[in-house]
């Protein structure tokens, strides 16, 4: 499947509905599923590494103003968590790995994975 690398809470954003674009300075042609990559920088909230959900690349428009594309997704399935080493652009990941859950079950699964600035648990 084709995988994306993104900031880790931009992720839980998208698999809360709360972000349905993502933006980036180049396009791609493929449209489709695509699997969503947290980057190992560590953000509050975030599962640092790991490969969360899949979203549906619905569409790309480009924006005069932001100079920048507009990556319209939507979400098709959480995943059982699984460790991917980011890449830039578009890169593969096995079909095999990618595993949909529940949403009860991802929340167990993703919970001892989330970074707390200070070791706070949130």
């Amino acid at each position: 499947m084709k995988a994306l690398s993104v900031r880790g809470d931009y992720i839980m954003q998208m698999i809360t509905g709360q972000k349905k674009i993502e933006y980036r300075t180049w396009k791609t042609n493929y449209r489709g599923p695509i699997l969503m990559c947290s980057t190992t920088k560590k953000a509050a909230g975030a599962a640092p590494g790991y490969a969360l959900c899949v979203m549906n690349l619905d569409r790309i428009v480009w924006d005069d103003f932001a100079q920048c594309y507009y990556w319209y997704i939507s979400l098709k399935n959480v995943i059982e968590p699984i460790h991917v080493k980011g890449q830039l652009k578009l890169f593969s990941v096995d079909d095999d790995l990618i595993k949909p859950i529940s949403y009860w079950d991802f929340s167990d699964k993703v919970k001892p994975l989330v970074y707390h600035p200070k070791g706070r648990k949130a």
